[in-house]
């Protein structure tokens, strides 16, 4: 899905999401983040260069 500058975009807890650009684009990452319970971000797996089409 294409996201335009002044897109707000949302996730619910635990929904499993990717930030990044293409390998012909940029992208800037704004987050606001509460930490829910103690808990704040879990980083996944790293994307690979395959994975990311670079």
């Amino acid at each position: 899905e294409a996201i335009r500058a002044g897109d707000v975009i949302s996730f619910a807890p635990g929904e499993k999401h990717w930030h990044g650009a293409g390998p012909k684009t940029t992208m800037t990452h704004v987050a606001m983040q509460e930490a829910m319970d103690g808990v704040h971000a879990d980083w996944l797996e790293a994307v690979s260069d395959e994975q990311y089409g670079g």
